[in-house]
């Protein structure tokens, strides 16, 4: 197979999450309502992370670089999809594929590292409060949140490339509502050998190197919170571990379910509806679940409240 047989295609077919004219306009509403809420929220964690001095701390610092790749992360994928639901064409080009398949590898790898971030620094809150401050600094979180940043476009780099490689015939629709890489691959007439070799090493040591990571701060979380004598105490701890861990749960759950498995056993029905999870519900509940749960923001949410009101009624 020569590259000669690429040049006839130029662009790919999004198809969407549905075929099916009459549930059209029903998950046009329900997507633009969760992309709203998760652009509105994302952004509101931010404003009052930058505006409210109290919040200017580690934890924070990055918890607003979360929300930024939340925001940029489901502006990836949806706009294009909302777009697409009413076009006549469907159509993306090549070019286009990949650097939609570029940024969604990217903004995916930043939330995996800045919540390995997140898990560290609650590590160093509960188990060395003293020496937190000291070890933390605001520059050492700049330095973290570069990395993370650098990590994330190489990893992106080397999955775009392998896919870049790729020759593809006859067949340009893609069921689902963005390049994603095992829907691409799938279309693919060449050997995707290494792709899937890349996805089931690097992807693997990347994601659950981070997992892992993680897991071992909380293990050493839960062995000194249960060290603290009173109940009372060790609520309060394990409170303000929660929202982290249940943002954790789902993320790496879906992310698992759908990458970690070869590519003859992977559906695309499932696979598009467990996507979505990763996608556009959990950057959606990430404002709720760290705000709802959380007294420090939620102090911070009624101090520009009343701030707010009493400039109004002043």
């Amino acid at each position: 197979m020569n590259n000669s047989n690429w040049t006839s295609m130029s662009h790919f077919v999004l198809l969407g999450m549905s075929t099916h004219p009459e549930e059209q306009i029903p998950l046009f509403l329900l997507f633009l309502l969760m992309y709203t809420i998760n652009i509105s929220g994302n952004f509101a964690i931010i404003s009052l992370i930058v505006s409210a001095s109290c919040l200017h701390t580690p934890m924070y610092i990055f918890l607003s670089n979360l929300a930024l790749a939340d925001i940029c992360f489901t502006s990836t994928t949806v706009p294009k999809m909302l777009q697409n639901i009413f076009s006549p064409t469907k159509v993306i080009s090549y070019m286009g594929c990949l650097a939609q398949t570029y940024f969604f590898i990217c903004f995916a790898a930043m939330e995996n590292f800045l919540l390995a971030a997140m898990a560290y620094d609650r590590y160093l809150a509960i188990c060395h409060p003293f020496h937190h401050p000291m070890i933390l600094t605001r520059m050492l979180c700049v330095w973290i949140i570069a990395v993370c940043h650098i990590l994330s476009h190489l990893h992106a780099l080397l999955h775009t490339f392998f896919m870049g490689r790729l020759i593809f015939c006859a067949d340009n629709r893609i069921p689902h509502f963005f390049c994603d890489l095992y829907p691409l691959m799938k279309l693919s007439c060449s050997s995707t050998h290494l792709n899937t070799l890349m996805i089931h090493t690097e992807g693997v040591i990347v994601i659950n190197g981070a997992l892992a990571f993680i897991i071992a701060s909380y293990t050493c979380i839960i062995s000194t919170v249960l060290q603290i004598p009173s109940a009372k105490g060790k609520w309060r701890t394990f409170s303000t571990c929660g929202s982290h861990l249940t943002v954790v749960a789902i993320f790496y759950g879906t992310l698992t379910w759908v990458y970690f498995r070869p590519l003859s056993s992977y559906s695309v029905t499932t696979g598009r509806i467990v996507t979505v999870m990763y996608t556009v519900v959990t950057p959606m509940l990430n404002p709720f679940i760290y705000s709802l749960r959380n007294e420090d923001v939620k102090g911070a949410f009624r101090k520009q409240i009343s701030r707010i009101q009493a400039t109004f009624f002043r």
